[in-house]
């Protein structure tokens, strides 16, 4: 159980997804409309002001409205107003809607709305707008569809945000349509929308349809729906300074392996006030080597609240020795609701063997539903004998998908002597590619005779690295060939079979039993010194087998002092042969009696053919003493 707080955790915690409104400001701001007058002029303002105040007093509605706009504009709404309601008394459609922006800024919003719908009929897209979203805050939809939908069809950016908002809001079809105009048009927050709907309908098409081996969430991101991708709109929301878009950008760059551009995007939006793009900052400068850097992302985003950089932090200063300030960040982001807080000071006490404070936080980590924690506590419980207290933690990690768990419980129940039960629990691991479960379900499966399913276990706890599993997938492979014995003379050697590998990985693993088989194989093609390698790193190792056959190499080569060295270990360890050799030995050289001791210790140790050998020899050395 490693330290939380990774960034694994990036992407899995739901909060990515924050619903954005603009302020009452800012769409007032945009509901403003400007004549064609007022968007062609150009020069110094207090000159064209002054220019259409004189216009004005002199009767022109154009330059009334255009008067009215700036001043609205610029808060003089006392100004404003006379010069807005003339205009509007003279039939000017951007007045009205206007005037109807500056009562809604003095509280009279339905006296806005009636401008509002003065403008809206006579055309006015920004006034349908502005309408429809005065009837969407009263709860009146149908009305607040028909005015958006207007002033949406009308090619308004805003318009076609706000009318594919209330779709989405209601499940209706077509809001991704209107969220593509409005993007299109160049606004930000629908074009991050945009992005997310995409990434949602893609991720959803690459879980249902594809194993691919990069993840859902990076095929999401750049898997073409309709021919564009959820990156290019996250890219462009991002370079109009969206700071979410500019997160997911970094995060789908940092998946695909382009680090530098996702630090890049990381820093923008960090920048920007995103705390999550710079804790997301500090794992890039983390894995790049430079943790005095990241330290600073973290603590920057750890001060505003992001749970998952205050649980780097706390890992950080956790790894230095300085439990201390690791249990002080630790608790700082289980304030913050990350509840890896409350899993990693489990993890930090019990390293400090401080038992009851780990169970605590353990504890209040499992009832919030964090798997790893309900598994680590229920370890807890059963190292402390409450194997019946145990049990319903490692179900609850288990069913909420911990494969150690459900490995753990394989265990409990295979102690309770219950294998139907513990066989369950293990398939159920072995399927998530848990590799210790996978050997078990391996194991079972010989003992039942099935050697087919066997294999296969067995290949996928091998490939997990597991060296039991690779030597008894050897050991059935190696049942199904004929022995081989020595190449002929001049033959060339043949190729190592699929088993010998099996049994070489295991070897190397330091399996025992592997490395004494590797050695037979050796032996058996003639090479000595390669046999005589393995059987000493096995005996070196503790295996009887191996001292025994390193042994019968020696004597062979006709050192029989050291090989009776080896044998001696082998007896010692309980190798009935390697007994019986010693006393053949110590009979050839006439050490009666130690030829008797060591006939006694091979009728003790077996097998039978080596204990009737041994009780003749014995009995043939006895006759030899007493003749």
């Amino acid at each position: 159980m490693g330290i939380m707080g990774d960034r694994a955790t990036l992407l899995e915690t739901g909060r990515f997804v924050q619903r954005h409104t603009d302020s009452a400001a800012d769409v007032m701001s945009a509901a403003m409309e400007t004549t064609a007058m007022d968007s062609a002029e150009t020069g110094d303002p207090v000159e064209i002001e002054e220019r259409h105040r004189r216009a004005a007093e002199n009767g022109d509605t154009a330059a009334m409205s255009v008067l009215g706009a700036l001043l609205l504009r610029r808060g003089d709404l006392d100004a404003a107003e006379p010069h807005l309601r003339a205009a509007t008394a003279d039939g000017d459609r951007a007045a009205a809607n206007n005037l109807g922006v500056l009562l809604h800024q003095r509280g009279y919003a339905d006296e806005a709305a009636g401008w509002w719908r003065i403008a809206a009929v006579a055309g006015s897209a920004a006034a349908a707008h502005a309408l429809g979203r005065h009837y969407r805050e009263r709860g009146d939809e149908p009305a607040a569809e028909y005015w958006l939908r207007q002033s949406a069809e009308q090619g308004h950016a805003l318009g076609a945000y706000a009318l594919a908002d209330l779709l989405e809001h209601r499940s209706d079809v077509g809001a991704e349509r209107w969220l593509r105009a409005a993007a299109e048009q160049g606004h930000r927050e629908a074009a991050y929308r945009l992005a997310r709907s995409l990434e949602r309908t893609a991720q959803a098409q690459a879980t249902d349809d594809t194993a691919a081996a990069v993840t859902a969430a990076t095929a999401a991101a750049t898997a073409p729906v309709g021919g564009e991708t959820a990156e290019q709109w996250y890219r462009q929301a991002a370079a109009r300074g969206h700071r979410r878009a500019a997160l997911h950008l970094g995060a789908i760059l940092e998946r695909r392996g382009e680090l530098k551009e996702a630090g890049r995007w990381y820093l923008t939006s960090a920048k920007d006030g995103e705390s999550r793009a710079a804790c997301a900052l500090g794992f890039l400068l983390r894995d790049a080597g430079d943790e005095e850097s990241a330290a600073v992302w973290w603590l920057r985003a750890a001060q505003d609240g992001d749970g998952n950089a205050a649980n780097a932090l706390g890992a950080l200063h956790a790894a230095r020795g300085e439990h201390q300030t690791a249990e002080r960040w630790y608790r700082a982001a289980t304030d913050a609701g990350d509840v890896n807080g409350a899993y990693n000071l489990g993890l930090l006490f019990a390293a400090q063997n401080r038992v009851a404070q780990a169970e605590q936080w353990y504890r209040r980590a499992a009832y919030a539903g964090h798997r790893e924690a309900a598994n680590a506590l229920a370890i807890l419980l059963l190292q402390g004998g409450d194997p019946n207290g145990a049990e319903p933690w490692f179900s609850k990690a288990a069913e909420a998908g911990s494969v150690d768990a459900a490995f753990n419980l394989g265990i409990l129940y295979a102690g309770r002597d219950d294998d139907v039960s513990a066989l369950r629990w293990y398939e159920r691991a072995a399927a998530a590619g848990h590799t210790e479960a996978a050997l078990q379900v391996g194991i079972a499966r010989l003992r039942d005779g099935d050697e087919q399913d066997a294999e296969r276990h067995l290949r996928c706890a091998a490939g997990g690295g597991s060296a039991e599993a690779a030597f008894r997938l050897a050991t059935v492979l190696d049942a199904r060939q004929a022995p081989a014995g020595p190449p002929a003379l001049g033959e060339p050697q043949a190729p190592k079979s699929e088993c010998e590998e099996w049994y070489e990985r295991a070897a190397e693993q330091g399996h025992r039993r592997a490395q004494v088989r590797v050695g037979m194989l050796a032996a058996a093609r003639g090479d000595t010194a390669e046999a005589a390698r393995w059987y000493r790193e096995a005996a070196d190792a503790g295996s009887r087998n191996g001292a025994f056959n390193l042994g019968l190499l020696l004597a062979r080569d006709g050192n029989e002092r050291e090989a009776s060295l080896w044998w001696t270990r082998a007896a010692r360890a309980g190798h009935g042969r390697a007994a019986l050799r010693l006393a053949l030995l110590a009979a050839r050289r006439g050490e009666l009696t130690e030829g008797r001791r060591w006939c006694a210790r091979a009728v003790e140790l077996g097998p039978a053919e080596v204990a009737e050998r041994a009780a003749r020899l014995s009995e043939a050395l006895h006759q030899e003493l007493t003749a």
